[in-house]
């Protein structure tokens, strides 16, 4: 290599011409990676984001049913027997005196009372007729809606047909029916009852009823009757 000094006193060096400098790898573009998310996590997202929508809508109508009945203040429905209709009571002994058979038909008026601001609905009721503990018929009530502040009546019939009773309790039915001229009797049953607020129904409440009746077989009618509600229960 020769090199020579230029006018300002530089020197200038000339490179091999046979020298070849060496190429520039060409450069490659990478295209950025951007991750997509995953279809499991959206879906898990979703998922959470409706369960707390139900969550907060659902501690909102709670809310507002609390407001709304410490507003109005429900109180107990009065469910109540209010008269029985003797069609017959018939009381026949057997041959042997071991046994007695019952039969008999009655119609039964209950009154219903709603001292609330907003309606009930009842649910279908049954009540059972009873001897000394023993079941003898079935009465059944249909299930009704009732407004706000407002009283009806609702008639059932009850109706046995030679129900056997036996032993002692058959001994002591016609000793009661002949000499007494008595037959005593229970009507016993639940009356189910919601609460309309707004549309919404409340949890399922129970009133039981208790009666006893006292029919005369002479008579063929009611000498009798006292009523008791044992309570409100859930």
């Amino acid at each position: 290599m020769n090199s020579r000094g230029n006018v300002n006193g530089e020197h200038n060096s000339h490179p091999n011409p046979n020298h070849r400098p060496y190429p520039t790898p060409p450069h490659h573009h990478h295209p950025s990676y951007h991750p997509r998310p995953s279809s499991s996590a959206s879906f898990r997202g979703c998922c959470c984001c409706l369960f707390l929508l139900l969550t907060f809508l659902a501690l909102l109508l709670v809310a507002v049913v609390l407001v709304v009945v410490l507003a109005i203040k429900p109180k107990k429905p009065q469910f109540d027997l209010q008269q029985v209709n003797v069609q017959y009571i018939i009381v026949a002994p057997s041959a042997a005196a071991t046994a007695a058979y019952l039969s008999l038909n009655l119609t039964m008026i209950f009154t219903a009372v709603n001292p609330n601001k907003v309606g009930i609905k009842y649910s279908p009721s049954a009540f059972y007729i009873m001897y000394k503990g023993v079941p003898l018929g079935l009465a059944t009530v249909p299930g009704f809606y009732q407004p706000a502040h407002s009283r009806r009546t609702v008639e059932t019939r009850a109706s046995v047909d030679r129900v056997n009773v036996l032993q002692q309790d058959a001994l002591e039915l016609v000793r009661d029916a002949t000499l007494n001229d008595r037959v005593e009797l229970r009507v016993t049953g639940d009356v189910g009852a919601k609460i309309r607020i707004m549309e919404i129904t409340s949890p399922r409440v129970k009133v039981a009823v208790d009666c006893a009746i006292v029919i005369s077989p002479r008579k063929q009618s009611l000498t009798y009757k006292q009523c008791g509600v044992d309570g409100l229960s859930v």
